[in-house]
């Protein structure tokens, strides 16, 4: 008995388990994978880390030169050594070293061009990762429409299936025609192709999800089907809204930064640039040792910095085009919005119409056809009419919604809302 009921709680718990294990994933979740575990986000990632790898030697001293060999040496190697009157040989070996110091000016230009460079692509990853979160969405809500219009299905299978089985009672007790029986027939096959269909569809949006979601494609999961029609019409698309919203103008800006972190390196080029220089010399037969200590100044002047003033020049123009290609991608932007929200407020009031209206009218009318047809007022033409209407509505139904959810989806997607 002890064993028995140790059997039932082991039972119990994997079962348990396994429930729990099975949970519908809601989007939420499946939007967070997504961000921990799609791959090409790593890319991102790994070149975020590798610029900012490459600001830790911006600071960089020039290397020093060094060099030896000998010094103003005669070519008679007999003149080396000192003779024997007191006269020192002639000829030096000397040693070199030579050391520019590094412009203050242009080190903290470039190192702040260099950590900058990564921003860039952190706000590429950003609206790389929006394209996605968009594609989930979209794969999502459809999975929930193909769902309910299976419901949809199932329920009036039963009702065909109803109408086709009196109809073959009625025609054997000689009270019914058989006009509409193989109408009703043909639409059961219909519905069972349907619902194939949409079998695949699901299993087709599942592998896609996996897909984003970097497991294995054919790993099987539920989804919450609950959905939330969001409101947006209150919302002002103006051009600081997708300043502050789109990451892909937020790049641009990013880009406009670094020109102008470009633009203080080439003047800082325009600074003079100094260094120091040791020479130790060691004399031949006598001669004394020697040395010299030089300052050096690499000076700017105006034939050898053309160059760099006409890039300080293309950098100006290159910041005038981005300013200008971030203006009219808001300009557009802005439009696009308008254009979804008037979009999305008529597919509200076509789905609202369809809920507190069409829908309740054709499924009055099929149940007035029913109650007809079974106090044999009706034929099973009419009754099997008002299922054609009722069926067909449904699924229109379910269509204009799913159309209302991706308009929500391609707006959120434009104002990059996850």
């Amino acid at each position: 008995m002890l064993a028995k009921k140790i059997f039932i709680l082991v039972s119990l718990f994997f079962i348990g388990k396994t429930v729990f294990s099975q949970s519908p994933i809601t989007i939420n979740r499946i939007l967070d994978s997504i961000q921990q575990s799609y791959p090409s986000l790593k890319i991102y990632d790994a070149e975020i880390q590798s610029l900012d790898a490459s600001a830790k030697g911006a600071k960089n001293w020039m290397p020093p030169q060094i060099s030896t060999g000998l010094w103003m040496t005669p070519y008679n190697t007999k003149l080396w050594k000192a003779d024997g009157a007191g006269n020192t040989g002639m000829g030096q070996y000397m040693i070199s070293a030579e050391q520019m110091f590094p412009n203050k000016k242009y080190n903290d230009a470039n190192e702040a061009y260099m950590k900058a460079m990564s921003s860039v692509e952190k706000e590429n990853k950003k609206a790389a990762l929006n394209d996605l979160f968009a594609l989930a969405k979209k794969n999502y809500y459809e999975w929930i429409i193909d769902e309910k219009k299976l419901t949809v299905l199932d329920e009036n299978k039963k009702l065909l299936q109803f109408m086709i089985t009196n109809a073959e009672t009625r025609y054997k007790n000689g009270l019914g025609k058989i006009s509409a029986y193989y109408k009703a027939k043909a639409s059961l096959g219909n519905i069972e192709n349907m619902h194939i269909e949409l079998q695949n569809e699901i299993v087709q949006k599942k592998i896609a999800i996996n897909t984003l979601m970097n497991r294995n494609k054919l790993k099987d999961f539920s989804i919450d089907t609950n959905y939330t029609i969001k409101d947006y019409s209150t919302i002002v698309f103006d051009s600081v809204l997708f300043y502050n919203n789109r990451n892909d103008i937020k790049a641009i800006d990013k880009n406009i930064q670094l020109t102008y972190l470009q633009q203080n390196i080439e003047r800082a080029n325009l600074k003079p640039q100094f260094g120091v220089r040791y020479d130790h010399m060691f004399g031949f037969g006598g001669f004394p040792m020697q040395f010299t200590l030089m300052g050096m100044m690499k000076v700017p002047i105006n034939w050898a910095t053309r160059t760099t003033k006409a890039n300080i020049e293309s950098l100006q123009w290159k910041v005038q085009s981005l300013e200008t290609q971030k203006t009219s991608m808001a300009n557009e932007y802005s439009g696009m919005a308008y254009e979804m929200q008037q979009n999305i407020e008529a597919k509200k009031k076509q789905v609202d119409l369809f809920e507190n209206n069409i829908m309740a009218a054709v499924r009055k009318n099929y149940e007035s056809n029913l109650l007809a047809y079974q106090q044999n007022t009706e034929e099973l033409f009419e009754l099997y009419d008002a299922w054609q209407t009722l069926n067909e509505t449904q699924l229109e139904y379910l269509n204009q919604l799913q159309q209302l959810l991706s308009m929500q989806v391609d707006l959120e997607k434009l104002l990059e809302i996850k």
